[in-house]
């Protein structure tokens, strides 16, 4: 019997009617299509608002610029401030994140493991009021004790210079960021990880590793690009971050490296939301302006951390 002849005699399958099939895949394509041209067309409009509502802002200075002499001295301090309270956040929550990604993939049983990713997951879920008013109600007495003995004992190197007369400080406002961005670079990390071939992982503990070689051998060459691009979407979390900064931090508008004094610089965010209301004319443009700075570095930082995980990707 030919090989023509044999498929004939093979019963088949019952085919799905083609029209629905392809109905159903052009109504999806559309859709798709449809939300990912709304979505760009959404970011478009709010970059356009930004631009035309920011330029009454560029001649402003004295009363109109918030005591400034011109604009860019009113957004700097603010920038320099959200830089700053973003960089504390990912010093602290990174290593944290990380360590306790590999606890979830590696190390942990898998019923604690499951348990505490259900746990880690649930601080996404907090609302950023609950967590400034733990920062400003709990927080910041924890954290005072240990800001004076930090002045006391190494108050020579000027991040930990007095006088400390509060705990509500630029380094208190980085720690609750860093609680907030923990299970976003956490949940990205753990699937990062979870993504490492397990031929390469048993292949080290066959060859004599350990546990921690086979993770630096094995894991980390493999997801660095993916590790990369959850910092950053942390870091786009902890820079656009709004109520929680402005409920903890106690702001002056002053530049300064020090962080644990009471002269705090403000973050971009914190200051719209305090001054909004009370704002019109030139300096509710003022606002805007700072609006479209933070707007476009918390744009860069997302799209560099999207491609590093696309790049990833495409190399695994």
């Amino acid at each position: 019997m030919s090989t023509t002849e044999k498929e004939r005699a093979e019963p088949r399958e019952p085919e799905a009617p083609r029209g629905v099939s392809r109905r159903g895949d052009l109504i999806f394509a559309g859709l798709a299509k449809g939300s990912g041209l709304f979505i760009m067309l959404a970011l478009a409009g709010v970059a356009i608002f930004l631009v035309l509502q920011s330029i009454p802002a560029i001649g402003a200075s004295g009363d109109n610029a918030y005591g400034r002499d011109n604009i860019v001295l009113y957004i700097w301090p603010l920038l320099y401030g959200t830089v700053l309270a973003a960089i504390i956040a990912l010093v602290i929550a990174t290593p944290l994140a990380i360590g306790v990604a590999l606890v979830i993939s590696v190390y942990a049983p898998r019923r604690i493991a499951r348990l505490l990713g259900y746990v880690i997951d649930l601080l996404a879920a907090v609302p950023s009021v609950v967590y400034g008013l733990w920062g400003r109600e709990t927080l910041q007495s924890w954290v005072f004790p240990i800001y004076q003995w930090l002045a006391d004992n190494l108050g020579w190197i000027p991040l930990f210079a007095g006088p400390v007369t509060t705990g509500r400080t630029i380094l208190t406002a980085g720690i609750v960021l860093a609680v907030m961005a923990l299970p976003i670079i956490t949940a990205l990390c753990r699937e990062v990880f979870a993504q490492t071939p397990t031929m390469h992982m048993e292949a080290a503990l066959a060859l004599g590793a350990t546990r921690w070689e086979m993770i630096k051998m094995a894991v980390f060459p493999y997801s660095r690009s993916g590790v990369t691009s959850a910092v950053l979407l942390g870091l786009g979390r902890a820079l656009g971050e709004t109520m929680a900064v402005a409920l903890v931090l106690s702001a002056s508008g002053v530049i300064t490296i020090n962080l644990i004094s009471s002269q705090n610089p403000s973050t971009i965010a914190a200051s719209i939301a305090l001054n909004y209301a009370n704002a019109s004319g030139i300096k509710t443009n003022v606002l805007i302006a700072g609006g479209l700075v933070l707007f476009v570095v918390t744009f860069a930082v997302n799209f560099l951390g999207r491609w590093l995980a696309a790049r990833g990707q495409a190399k695994g």
